[in-house]
């Protein structure tokens, strides 16, 4: 069963993802709320799998509260759904190490298969939303500060699928290595980086030119 905590303002939308999610054989909400105001001592406590958080909330909003997420919990999965799929909204998002972006008009059936795909370490997003984010490093500048990151070339294999929306499951299955294996190098990549989640890695390999 996969754990989720919800973080959505408008009463209704909030009761029916519930419904939604808890409706369905693979997940539970275990904990659903207007805002991020108490966001790390609802983690602590309630142990999510996913955080499912929208961006346009009232107090601590859902950027504030994802670079709160991060600083704590690097590695929780945390999926956007918003109605934003402006530049800056994505960015921003994108920089605080949001996992995955995804308009609301997402089906409901898309959204319980990105939930899926984020907890197995993907990086699902609307597909609009994917072609802007190419778009906005195509426009950083090609003659920018590159810094040598030391990357092994097995590191530079798992950062190219990891840039293809491959999961860790689908990585260790292209490769032919084990699960844990994959993950260990994440964290090497990770750590080269100097990032914390997979779309923060994603994002300074096309910056930086990395593949």
């Amino acid at each position: 069963m996969i754990r989720i905590v919800l973080y959505e303002d408008n009463t209704k939308l909030r009761e029916n993802l519930t419904l939604l999610i808890d409706g369905s054989a693979d997940f539970e909400v275990c904990g659903a709320f207007k805002n991020c105001d108490r966001i790390l001592g609802e983690v602590a406590e309630l142990l999510p799998d996913v955080i499912l958080m929208d961006i346009d909330m009232p107090g601590t909003n859902g950027i504030e509260g994802l670079k709160l997420v991060r600083a704590q919990y690097p590695h929780l999965p945390v999926l956007m759904l918003t109605v934003f799929d402006d530049d800056k909204n994505v960015f921003e998002c994108i920089k605080a190490g949001a996992d995955g972006y995804l308009l609301k008009k997402t089906t409901p059936e898309k959204l319980l298969e990105h939930l899926r795909e984020v907890y197995n370490g993907g990086a699902p997003m609307t597909s609009s939303v994917a072609r802007q984010v190419l778009e906005l490093f195509a426009r950083q500048p090609t003659g920018e500060r590159r810094e040598l990151y030391n990357l092994t070339e097995r590191e530079r294999e798992v950062l190219q699928l990891l840039v293809n929306g491959y999961s860790y499951k689908m990585i260790a299955a292209e490769i032919f290595i084990s699960i844990d294996t994959v993950r260990s190098h994440i964290k090497k990549i990770y750590e080269k980086l100097h990032v914390n989640s997979k779309s923060e890695a994603v994002a300074k390999a096309f910056k930086d030119k990395l593949i």
